[in-house]
């Protein structure tokens, strides 16, 4: 039973990866855009972590430099009690003393522990951060070749495809067929105008000189 669904987790896998393979060849930007989000999303979790331990160091700091402070004080103040001979006032404060000791070293170590795990966090987010610019860089690239490819292609349709040269060429014809139709068009409604307009002068000149003639004979 064991080994059945081992064979069929590694038939899964094997057709994730192959489906994978195929969406990349097809769609590489697109592929690494999926990568760039996922890459943006682990890199800003990784900047929150640094941030809650950067102020986790400065409490075990704080803490640490209190506990220190207190346990000299009460160093001080065991000294100055068993000079004055004040037994009970001694013994308090030298337990005081012990325990804020033991609490600052114990603080100490702590900080020293996060330190560390603050710099290791800082060094991996910065690493991070550089992957992520050189993906988007990558991406750039990319996106580059895809779009001097494409304009190679359009190019070379243009340039050496005697089918889509043809094409663009019946094209050019049919619009100077249309240009010529349209100039003949336009010269021939001027044409007509013109006469219509040159007849009308011609008819009022001609009833202007016989007006004028009918004049002269009535003398």
């Amino acid at each position: 039973m064991t080994n059945i669904f081992t064979r069929i987790k590694e038939v899964i896998i094997a057709d994730l990866n192959e489906t994978l393979h195929q969406k990349e060849k097809q769609n590489p930007i697109g592929l690494l855009n999926q990568y760039l989000r996922q890459c943006e999303q682990e890199t800003e979790k990784v900047g929150k972590l640094v941030e809650r331990q950067s102020h986790l160091k400065d409490e075990f700091t704080r803490e640490y430099i209190q506990a220190k402070e207190v346990a000299e004080k009460r160093k001080y103040q065991a000294e100055i009690a068993s000079k004055a001979g004040e037994t009970e006032l001694y013994q308090f404060a030298a337990a005081e003393q012990q325990q804020y000791s033991e609490r600052a070293q114990r603080l100490n170590a702590s900080l020293a522990q996060v330190t560390e795990q603050l710099r290791e966090l800082v060094r991996k987010h910065e690493e991070m951060k550089q992957k992520l610019k050189d993906m988007h860089l990558r991406r750039m690239e990319l996106m580059g070749r895809e779009n001097a490819t494409r304009a190679n292609i359009g190019m070379n349709k243009v340039l050496e495809s005697d089918t889509y040269s043809n094409q663009s060429y019946s094209k050019f014809k049919d619009i100077e067929s249309y240009l010529d139709r349209l100039e003949q068009k336009v010269n021939s409604t001027f044409c007509r105008s013109t006469i219509d307009e040159r007849v009308a002068q011609l008819e009022k000149e001609m009833n202007s000189q016989e007006s004028h003639s009918l004049n002269l004979i009535k003398e």
